[in-house]
């Protein structure tokens, strides 16, 4: 019996949750068109739809708030908060944003046009969408592991080097805008990118001067792994991991309402002090966001977000962290549940082909398997697949995915062991009954870019 990690915190606060009957929730999600994203908070009972701010702040951050200074320029937070960021990361220029998608809005136009490329070892939808909206085209070259969830491997979230040097010689070394680091790889499965992996593809980079961006939305998870997995690092500290790895690149983006524990908050971070790119970023940031020394953030989010830099990075929160999605994972695997193997860091993305193999790419299994276990248990979870990708820009036609994951990202410091095991309940009965749906669902109206947070969607009849 896989055992779970005891959480190294005491609940000091708590929010009630209802679970609606079947029949509600059947009502609920038809009303919503299918489209998780569009239920009310309140209608769900375990909401594993995103781990983007949907943390639990700690008593220091919440006394945070109460020292937020609001001034319009120059805040004795954004002080704080770029002292914290120095220590982390020891890059030149901090700027901060309200979430990670405004990080890529105010930075990505900057290095990114029409007739220009991005290359990621995978990217996330709002990535992938910012790099369209610039003008230019998104290119992937993720290892072949991630491709085979049945595969166990420590870092299924690399870059496949070769075919990367590949695509930059096919495309012309002038046309690549940015060469994206995804850590963890989301799109993957949450799976971690290795040392050596960061390395060579910095190395590669360095070749054909192109910049590397990392986005560090789940930097601490992703150093964990490194310590647990990776020779060399058993005895490196966190902090000396996350030094190493944003060494080798040039920038970063940050959605900090993942790993900095906050609800709302984003960094770009630039290495070079004197680098062209700061006064196109400033510029950006006042256009779009605000005042380059708060960003759309009130001095207190700032705050926050220079108490959560730290707490992230705690050794005992990691283990207990990257433990309960590995406890989660272990009871699916005393059940035979098919998911991307190993565990992640920030979830469990369940394979919806091997649940649905009857169910083409193109009536999206993923979401199916959403729907069916909020019908279940009130569960919200998120396709990461077919349905997730918007259509070709340029041809107009349909995108496949390279998986078709149903994925449940898990809140920090939010669940209990017992909402773990009752979602583990609720998966293995929607697996007993896989073999009844023979359909899945057609998309009724959706935009162009980042359609599945707001499309309609019906089921298709036989």
């Amino acid at each position: 019996m896989v055992k779970y990690i005891p959480e190294p915190f005491r609940i000091k606060m708590v929010e009630n949750i209802k679970m609606l009957t079947r029949e509600e929730r059947c009502d609920k999600i038809r009303e919503a068109s299918y489209n998780l994203f569009r239920l009310k908070g309140e209608d769900v009972y375990i909401d594993t739809l995103t781990d983007s701010g949907t943390n639990a702040m700690s008593s220091e951050m919440w006394s945070g708030l109460l020292r937020g200074d609001e001034a319009y320029a120059g805040a004795k937070s954004y002080y704080r908060f770029i002292q914290a960021c120095q220590d982390v990361f020891g890059y030149g220029f901090f700027c901060p944003v309200h979430q990670g998608r405004a990080a890529e809005k105010v930075l990505f136009p900057n290095l990114l046009h029409p007739g220009t490329y991005a290359l990621a070892n995978l990217f996330f939808d709002t990535t992938r969408g910012h790099v369209v909206l610039s003008g230019a085209r998104a290119l992937e070259c993720v290892c072949e592991e991630a491709k085979h969830p049945e595969l166990v491997a420590p870092f299924k979230g690399n870059m496949d080097t070769a075919l990367m040097e590949q695509t930059i010689l096919e495309k012309g070394p002038e046309n690549m805008g940015l060469v994206v680091m995804t850590l963890t790889n989301n799109s993957a499965g949450g799976q971690p990118v290795s040392m050596a992996n960061l390395r060579e593809v910095s190395r590669i980079c360095q070749k054909y001067g192109i910049p590397l961006c990392i986005d560090a939305a789940r930097y601490a998870e992703n150093a964990m792994f490194i310590k647990q997995r990776e020779a060399g690092y058993a005895d490196k500290s966190i902090p000396e991991i996350v030094r190493e790895c944003f060494s080798y690149a040039d920038m970063f983006t940050m959605s900090a309402k993942k790993d900095t524990l906050v609800n709302m908050g984003g960094v770009i971070g630039i290495k070079d002090p004197d680098s062209p790119l700061i006064p196109g970023i400033k510029a950006n940031c006042i256009s779009f966001e605000g005042f380059y020394t708060y960003g759309g953030l009130n001095g207190r989010d700032l705050e926050c977000l220079a108490v959560g830099l730290y707490e992230g990075m705690d050794e005992s929160y990691l283990t207990y962290r990257l433990g309960s999605i590995a406890y989660l994972g272990g009871r699916l695997d005393e059940l035979g549940i098919p998911y991307q193997k190993p565990a992640g860091g920030h979830g469990i993305f369940l394979d919806a082909q091997k649940f649905y193999p009857q169910i083409p790419w193109y009536e999206f299994p993923g979401q199916v398997l959403s729907v069916e276990l909020y019908k279940e248990c009130g569960i919200r979870a998120c396709d990461i697949g077919s349905y997730m990708m918007d259509p070709d820009p340029d041809t107009g036609e349909a995108v496949r995915s390279i998986n078709e994951f149903t994925r449940l990202a898990i809140p920090r410091r939010v669940y209990t062991q017992s909402h773990f095991d009752l979602a583990v309940e609720a998966i293995h009965n929607v697996w007993q009954r896989r073999e009844e749906l023979q359909h899945g669902y057609r998309i009724v109206w959706g935009p162009n870019v980042l359609r599945h947070f707001q499309a309609t969607l019906a089921p298709i009849d036989a």
